[in-house]
């Protein structure tokens, strides 16, 4: 009998694939380097929603709040003795009239004056004039600063030193609240 040679079975090769010019596939990124620019993509999302919500709303809201401070201390001089700072503000407004208002009538025209100030930031109305009726106020109240420094920050800063030092946010916070009102404008860069 006739017995074929036994033939050893060579392995199928895979047919190679043929290379063309033109445009590559991209490479997929890694998972990682995905990853980071998915969360990057959320994050600059995020903070341009942040900023145009800021540039609408934040000078709104520090009028606002200005506002809000004005009118609760103003409210607090109408009653006797409800204010802390009633004392110096009727020694600051006595010193600044040259002794023709004192007293009483000092501590009742601060907290007219704060009131319409603060009545003005809130409501949005009026809203130049309570402006300037702020400039003149934050001269007063500031004032203190200079007349009675020694009584404020002789022996370290006093507790009516913190309480008149503190009104500097309010200078610069009305000044911004001022300008805005005046045409300025926040604007986001392109």
């Amino acid at each position: 009998m006739f017995h074929p040679a036994p033939t050893h079975a060579t392995p199928a090769v895979a047919p190679r694939p043929v290379v063309t010019a033109g445009p590559a596939a991209p490479a997929a990124a890694p998972p990682t380097r995905q990853l980071v620019a998915t969360v990057t993509g959320h994050v600059d999302t995020a903070v341009a929603a942040t900023a145009r919500f800021l540039t609408r709303w934040s000078v709104p809201a520090l009028r606002v709040a200005i506002g809000l401070v004005f009118l609760g201390f103003g409210v607090l001089k109408f009653v006797p003795g409800g204010s802390p700072a009633e004392t110096i503000a009727a020694r600051t407004v006595e010193t600044l009239t040259f002794g023709l208002v004192g007293g009483t009538a000092a501590v009742l025209f601060t907290a007219v004056l704060e009131t319409f100030i603060g009545l003005s930031l809130v409501t949005g109305r009026f809203l130049k004039i309570g402006l300037l009726a702020l400039a003149v106020a934050l001269v007063g109240i500031l004032s203190p600063l200079l007349l009675f420094f020694g009584e404020l920050f002789g022996d370290g800063m006093t507790l009516m030193g913190q309480y008149v030092l503190k009104d500097a946010v309010l200078v610069a916070g009305a000044s911004v609240v001022a300008a805005v009102a005046l045409g300025a404008r926040l604007k986001l860069e392109a």
